[in-house]
């Protein structure tokens, strides 16, 4: 095992960007008032191991269809980019259908919100990239960030204010655009070399 804090800061930052969960505080709010309670734990655990999972299984799923990683992270690299406008211009490109019968604490929130096609596409691209264990690492601290802030969101909320979300959620888009740029520009050379 080779831990790496390079590998894992990055690994961290790159998720934390694409998962937002503290531009996610509204959408959180929202869903607390419209259900009353948020089993923060059952959302955080779930997530982290849907993110887990789809970490090692998600290459043998693009093997089983003929994908390479390679491939798959320049796609993923156009979901950053748009995932990135979505948080800079402040326009939503992809819709969630809330009306499930589902707990909130696992749908929406769990998935698609924490755990959905934006963190799944960044695991693989990341994995073109880094060290498997330095992901997982980054992965858990994401998972304890984010039972930290589901936990804790009411009083982010009336801390930070509405303009401080909306300053992070833009800092952290052009951060998630750079990444998508060399995440397309490293792996595009790899499929044609």
């Amino acid at each position: 095992m080779q831990l790496n804090f390079k590998e894992i800061f990055t690994a961290f930052m790159v998720l934390f960007a694409v998962i937002d969960i503290i531009g996610n505080i509204p959408i959180v709010i929202d869903l607390r008032k419209k259900v009353g309670h948020i089993q923060s734990e059952k959302a955080s655990l779930i997530a982290g191991v849907i993110m887990i999972v789809f970490l090692f299984l998600g290459q043998n799923i693009l093997s089983l269809i003929g994908v390479g990683v390679n491939s798959f992270a320049v796609a993923g690299s156009f979901i950053l980019f748009f995932i990135a406008l979505e948080m800079i211009l402040g326009i939503t490109l992809y819709k969630d259908d809330e009306n499930a019968a589902m707990t909130a604490s696992v749908f929406p929130l769990a998935f698609p919100l924490i755990a959905g096609p934006g963190s799944l596409t960044t695991l693989l691209s990341l994995r073109a990239e880094f060290r498997i264990e330095n992901i997982i690492v980054a992965v858990i601290l994401n998972v304890l960030i984010i039972f930290i802030v589901l936990k804790t969101s009411s009083r982010i909320e009336r801390l930070i204010g509405p303009n401080g979300i909306n300053i992070i959620r833009k800092v952290f888009g052009v951060i998630l655009l750079a990444i998508a740029v060399k995440l397309f520009a490293h792996n595009i050379k790899a499929l044609f070399i």
